[in-house]
């Protein structure tokens, strides 16, 4: 683990979080994905910091899971840069399934009418909001466009907790509009 940048201090850290990490092949796991990421386009300081953020990342599949989404990111017009900063910020989403969790997601979003440029803009700038739940997702959207703010808003009200959420963008009954 030092060997992908990893310090001292990271690497307890890493494999208490990751205990399965101790069972895996050096070359097979740690130096083979350590390459595949720097492929990607990732720094070494980028590296060091995706696998203290997300070690299980370590077991994931470069050919079923990790190269497929890395392409996926591409087609919707992320450059090599782009995508680094993606995965350097959100790691986990290497793990996430294609066909159950990311598509459906950007579909989501451009059913509300957001273009391809925007969505790809959102992702880049937040790309955690491909974590959330489609009911959560949708509820916000829904309130969001009903306000006109859905391409400037998403990402910040995603991120919010529900209460304040609703205490940013809820609907006043007494004037009949939204209060943001």
């Amino acid at each position: 683990l030092s060997q992908v940048g990893l310090s001292n201090d990271q690497i307890p850290k890493v494999i208490a979080s990751c205990p399965a990490l101790l069972g895996c092949s050096v070359e097979e796991n740690f130096k083979s994905k350590a390459l595949w990421l720097s492929q990607v386009g990732l720094s070494s300081d980028q590296l060091a910091k995706v696998i203290a953020r997300c070690p299980s990342l370590l077991s994931f599949s470069i050919e079923v899971k990790m190269t497929p989404t890395v392409r996926w990111l591409s087609g919707i017009g992320m450059d090599e840069l782009q995508i680094a900063e993606v995965i350097s910020s959100f790691p986990q989403l290497l793990g996430y399934s294609l066909e159950q969790n990311i598509k459906p997601t950007v579909q989501s979003l451009r059913d509300q009418g957001l273009t391809q440029p925007q969505i790809t803009s959102m992702l880049v700038s937040f790309p955690p909001l491909l974590g959330y739940s489609s009911k959560r997702l949708m509820h916000r959207m829904s309130i969001l466009s009903a306000q006109g703010l859905l391409s400037s808003s998403l990402c910040g009200a995603m991120a919010l907790t529900d209460a304040k959420f609703a205490a940013r963008f809820q609907y006043n009954e007494s004037c009949g509009a939204h209060v943001y």
